[in-house]
């Protein structure tokens, strides 16, 4: 056999142990840090629960959800175990370094970003509609009129006849 003929083969053996070999050190991490769950560690689901051990079992894992509330999962279902500081941030509401006390404050409403001149009138603005809604007006109350010479009647009505 030629070596050029077996080189995709070798190429595919290596790709395939390199691939393997990183899914195993993932594995032996996950395992090392389900290993490091204690009562009173803070923790993350798969599903994006964050709760608080209580009691670590073979396989399971007995977190309190909320106050006097217990929930049994798998240890595979826990996918952080998280830090106090961090834990106490994200389920208690303490405020992150990120926000400082002087950030601008952005009103609920966006006429408040807004300010008025001297000159400005704050009040209803005219669209020049009202001149142009009385015409309307005038002309609704024509067409629901009766016209001459038909007594009263609509055009539906005669031809029902």
């Amino acid at each position: 056999m030629n070596i050029v003929t077996l080189l995709p083969f070798i190429v595919l053996i290596g790709a395939m142990f390199l691939m393997t070999r990183s899914a195993k050190k993932k594995q032996q991490k996950a395992a090392e840090m389900r290993d490091q769950m204690q009562p009173g560690t803070g923790v993350k689901t798969i599903g994006g629960m964050y709760a608080t051990v209580l009691e670590v079992r073979d396989d399971a894992v007995l977190l309190e959800v909320d106050e006097g509330t217990h929930a049994l999962y798998a240890k595979n279902a826990v996918a952080v175990v998280l830090e106090p500081e961090e834990y106490d941030r994200i389920v208690h509401g303490e405020p992150s370094d990120l926000k400082t006390a002087d950030a601008p404050v952005v009103p609920d409403d966006a006429s408040e970003l807004t300010e008025a001149e001297d000159g400005e009138d704050d009040g209803k603005i005219d669209l020049g509609k009202r001149a142009d809604s009385a015409a309307d007006d005038e002309l609704e109350d024509d067409e629901d009129a009766p016209t001459p010479g038909k007594g009263g009647q609509s055009k539906g009505d005669s031809e029902a006849k």
